[in-house]
């Protein structure tokens, strides 16, 4: 009798744990919490993807860049609208926006030789190589950046966006009118923001 037990006890433990295998136990689902700024960050996704959605051949991801913050904070915004997710990177301005090179964006501009940052509505282009390597073109989708083209303003990584330049100086380096990213978070841009997808830029104070 007891051999019987013994063999039923453990043949038992067998089978529960053949089906804990199969069918583990049910966890709750963390849930995403976004901070307000991501959630104002999400909403104004959605309503510039509607607003331009005809000259979009992707709408998954939206980036956001916020002019109204300093270079020494992550500004540029990929909204993620299929995840409801927002993450945030260095960005750098013109030098034409910041004359006096103290990190603050003064002045949006759209001439030819300005050196400065235009705001509005961009869709990305195709990858290409450039002076920083792999970049990204980009055209502009708002009368206030129709001379994007014209003034080769793309998405491109630089040594000057790096985060090493805020232990040193406490700000970016500036660009040419270009959205410039750290070397080690272009990947991110490739990827995500690339092939037909926007990017929005002005002073916003997002938070």
């Amino acid at each position: 009798m007891s051999i019987e037990v013994n063999r039923r006890t453990v043949l038992a433990g067998v089978a529960a744990s053949a089906a804990a295998a199969v069918f583990p136990p049910r966890v709750a689902a963390a849930t995403y919490y976004p901070s307000e700024q991501h959630r104002r960050v999400l909403d104004l996704a959605k309503d510039l993807v509607e607003r331009h959605r005809p000259a979009l051949w992707r709408t998954d991801m939206v980036g956001i860049a916020d002019f109204a913050m300093p270079s020494s904070l992550p500004r540029f915004h990929f909204a993620n609208l299929e995840k409801g997710e927002v993450r945030s990177f260095l960005v750098a301005h013109g030098r034409g926006s910041d004359p006096e090179h103290d990190g603050f964006l003064k002045n949006f501009s759209n001439e030819v030789g300005s050196l400065a940052t235009s705001r509005g509505a961009y869709v990305t282009y195709e990858w290409y190589k450039g002076k920083y390597g792999t970049s990204i073109r980009l055209g502009g989708l708002s009368p206030e950046n129709t001379n994007v083209l014209d003034r080769a303003i793309v998405l491109h990584p630089a040594w000057y966006a790096n985060p090493e330049m805020l232990d040193k100086w406490g700000k970016l380096g500036r660009s040419d009118g270009c959205f410039a990213m750290g070397e080690g978070d272009f990947n991110e841009a490739l990827w995500h923001l690339s092939g037909g997808r926007l990017i929005y830029a002005d002073r916003l104070g997002l938070g």
